[in-house]
């Protein structure tokens, strides 16, 4: 059945979802996204991926700045939608806007909740070497990410995933999930489970200092740092006062002081154990392979990172 639909979403993970969704054969009323931002060399204001997806689909594109007010609120609720459909939308949704939905407001979270309640939930799972998340459908609340659960998919976090390929597998699961879901609903055959009251974790913003790596740390835990924080803001270090970015790495064995490089290739000692770095990039240039960067730059064994 055609559902009227307000998507709100800005990010790039939100599209598989929204393509889903039209497909399906819903009428997006409306998309709300985040406000276009100054980009680029030229600093020219830049729409979100989902509200230039919108747009080139004649969409309606609706960017407040916030939902607070009656105004928007106002215009909100004259939708008359049967659902809000949320992705990554970057504001918080007062309880007007939540309850102005026929059937409510539903957003898809990439993380297996209570676990990774908040902004960051495919990074912070990668940083804290995790084995497994995934992706859920949850009935919004006035809480942050606390409403019961519609729909679960999951996936193992493999030691080679960063958040980017983890991003796109999630992106990709929680696509047809939002849309089964909606039938679901739809139909009166949706099971709504509450979250346990335990296990629960909060994915705080990536903040700037948690970006340089600790070499006084453990080799896994460098390792998962870096592959959580690649490709943005990418964990760096300091090769002769210049700023490297570790986008790619490996835990391996080997023993040193923390920050001396081992051998040849990249292999750089940790508080305890080794991480090899597999992909790098200097501060202004693009990644490279650690062998491409070692032929410009050689980095023999003894070297010391900061």
């Amino acid at each position: 059945m055609t559902l009227r639909l307000a998507f709100m979403g800005s990010p790039a993970f939100a599209l598989p979802t929204l393509a889903a969704l039209i497909d399906a054969g819903h009428d997006i009323a409306c998309v709300y996204s985040q406000p276009p931002r100054p980009a680029g060399r030229g600093k020219q204001e830049r729409p979100t991926p989902v509200h230039a997806f919108a747009a080139e689909r004649g969409i309606e594109v609706r960017t407040p700045k916030s939902l607070k007010k009656s105004e928007p609120q106002e215009a909100f609720a004259a939708l008359k939608l049967d659902a809000a459909i949320v992705v990554a939308y970057g504001l918080i949704l007062p309880k007007a806007i939540i309850d102005a939905p026929r059937l409510g407001a539903f957003n898809l979270h990439g993380s297996l909740l209570p676990r990774w309640r908040g902004a960051a939930p495919i990074q912070r799972a990668i940083m804290a070497g995790d084995a497994l998340t995934g992706v859920q459908v949850m009935r919004m609340e006035e809480g942050l990410d606390t409403g019961p659960v519609l729909a679960t998919a999951r996936t193992r976090i493999d030691a080679a995933d960063t958040t980017a390929s983890l991003h796109d597998r999630l992106a990709a699961l929680g696509a047809p999930l939002m849309v089964d879901a909606l039938a679901a609903l739809e139909r009166g055959a949706a099971v709504e489970t509450p979250q346990s009251e335990e296990g629960v974790t909060y994915a705080h913003k990536i903040t700037p200092a948690e970006a340089r790596i600790d070499w006084t740390k453990d080799a896994r835990a460098i390792d998962c740092a870096i592959r959580g924080l690649s490709p943005s803001p990418g964990a760096w270090f300091e090769l002769e006062g210049v700023r490297i970015k570790a986008l790619m790495s490996r835990a391996e064995e080997g023993e040193g002081a923390p920050g001396a490089v081992l051998d040849d290739q990249l292999l750089v000692a940790c508080g305890s154990g080794a991480v090899r770095l597999l992909t790098v990039q200097r501060e202004g240039r693009g990644p490279l392979d650690a062998h491409a960067f070692l032929r410009g730059q050689p980095v023999p064994q003894g070297t010391r990172l900061a």
